[in-house]
């Protein structure tokens, strides 16, 4: 059995660490990248790519039916099969050669296999044919291994063979029904997306739908759901679930029953540090790896987890911004360089608490950054709440005959400055990083009066929260 060493070893080859790797190299260290699937992760073939382009079509539909001179020219509906070859391409038919070239451009060590500690720094890795080899890291190890999806512990539910994120994104027929279990981000963006093909939906989810966001988000998208056909069951729950000649039956807490063709569950999302060998190195496997803003796990000097492993912040950005920091700071740490570990430094994640940046794919569209009115309010600060209703800008009505959308901007009246917003309605997803800059960048909203928003676009209702929350006065 070889052993071989590098300065670095990244084990996962998602989206994070590729984004580690390649800032580990450029800041001068030979590294390692160890992968058991496929190099561009989750996001490339099972989340991010494939369930936006599995929306996108429906979507542009339904904003052509919304401009009186395009409708006329929607002579049909969604092409399903057209939507599911631009999924395939999106894919690369879930192949990552293509991925697997940048990486050797990069200058990254590709290593296939899947990778287990066996001591401090040290991995034993083990390739589909059954060989091994052992790879020893001189500064450091990432965890950039993300998240899988939960399956809750319903009687039955594994009998009938539940869909996750995974089986949904890259399915290769369309159900006529889809139960979906939950109201989160996956559960409400594949309800719409299949509500597009013309598949009977029923979303279950007691608590609502995109819960920890703004109210009005989640009635909003409900509301919608239900226009396009769906029905949408809250304040009741799963408790059994049995196999059919033609799917399954889900009995309901309220003791009705809903049968389906196909059963999404999208109910949340475990971290994937389950094989490991966490418990060699005095970890918990399956375990969440808590980590500080630099991502180095707590208690180690070596140990970095980054991405939807430290359960900071489940989000493809929001990890590929850590792994800049982490790849950065193992690179200074390593040479002797300057560590910038101040809050917004060069070397932390300091965006991760409270400027994270978040779609929602839905149509409407969710967008959102920052804190909410409820969690800016519990964590105490003193906060004023500014709406607005988008369907009365301007570019709203050039945008669409029946524009529909709110907006909400939620203002730190102590400091004057912007510590959240949220948008919902077509094509808010563009609207988001103005507000996420003025977060981060903690602008004063009086300075904001300065930001002009050009006319007509969407982008006005800057204006007019500015103009709801009062003039500064002289």
């Amino acid at each position: 059995m070889s052993e071989r060493e590098f300065d670095v070893i990244v084990v996962g080859a998602g989206a994070v660490g590729e984004n580690v790797a390649d800032r580990a190299v450029q800041g001068g260290l030979r590294t390692a990248i160890v992968e058991a699937e496929l190099v561009g992760g989750e996001c490339s073939y099972w989340a991010c790519m494939p369930s936006k382009a599995l929306l996108r079509s429906a979507a542009a539909l339904r904003a052509a039916r919304a401009v009186d001179g395009a409708k006329q020219a929607v002579t049909g509906g969604v092409d399903v099969a057209g939507v599911l070859r631009r999924r395939d391409a999106m894919t690369h038919e879930w192949d990552d050669s293509s991925q697997e070239k940048w990486v050797e451009r990069a200058g990254i060590e590709l290593v296939r296999g899947h990778a287990r500690f066996t001591a401090e720094k040290t991995l034993l890795v083990t390739d589909s044919a059954g060989g091994t080899q052992t790879l020893v890291a001189r500064h450091a190890v990432a965890v950039c291994t993300g998240s899988a999806a939960m399956l809750p512990d319903i009687p039955g539910l594994a009998e009938v063979e539940p869909w996750t994120s995974r089986e949904a994104t890259s399915a290769r027929e369309i159900p006529k029904t889809l139960a979906v279990l939950g109201g989160g981000v996956v559960g409400t963006e594949m309800a719409t997306a299949y509500a597009g093909f013309g598949t009977e939906v029923t979303v279950i989810a007691r608590s609502g739908l995109l819960g920890g966001m703004e109210p009005f988000a989640g009635e909003m998208v409900a509301e919608s759901l239900t226009g396009m056909g769906a029905t949408v069951r809250t304040g009741v729950e799963v408790t059994a679930a049995g196999r059919t000649d033609t799917g399954a039956v889900l009995e309901l807490s309220d003791g009705t029953q809903v049968a389906a063709e196909r059963v999404l569950v999208a109910t949340g999302r475990i971290p994937r540090t389950g094989d490991l060998g966490l418990e060699t190195i005095g970890l918990e496997p399956d375990s969440w790896l808590q980590t500080d803003d630099t991502l180095r796990v707590d208690g180690f000097d070596w140990l970095y987890a980054v991405g939807d492993a430290n359960h900071r912040a489940l989000l493809t950005h929001q990890g590929k911004y850590q792994a800049r920091a982490a790849g950065d700071v193992i690179a200074a740490r390593a040479t002797g360089a300057a560590v910038d570990d101040a809050p917004w430094g060069t070397h932390v994640a300091t965006a991760d608490h409270d400027a994270v940046p978040q779609v929602t794919f839905t149509d409407p569209e969710v967008a959102s950054v920052g804190l909410t009115a409820a969690s800016a309010r519990n964590a105490g600060r003193t906060v004023r709440v500014v709406d607005y209703d988008l369907g009365w800008v301007a570019g709203s009505s050039t945008h669409s005959d029946d524009y529909r959308g709110r907006a909400r901007a939620v203002i730190d009246t102590d400091r004057g400055v912007l510590v959240g917003a949220t948008f919902v309605g077509p094509d808010v997803a563009e609207l988001l990083h103005a507000a996420t800059i003025a977060v981060v960048g903690e602008v004063p909203v009086d300075r904001l009066w300065h930001a002009v928003p050009a006319y007509p676009t969407i982008s006005e209702v800057w204006l007019r929260f500015l103009e709801e929350f009062g003039r500064p006065s002289t």
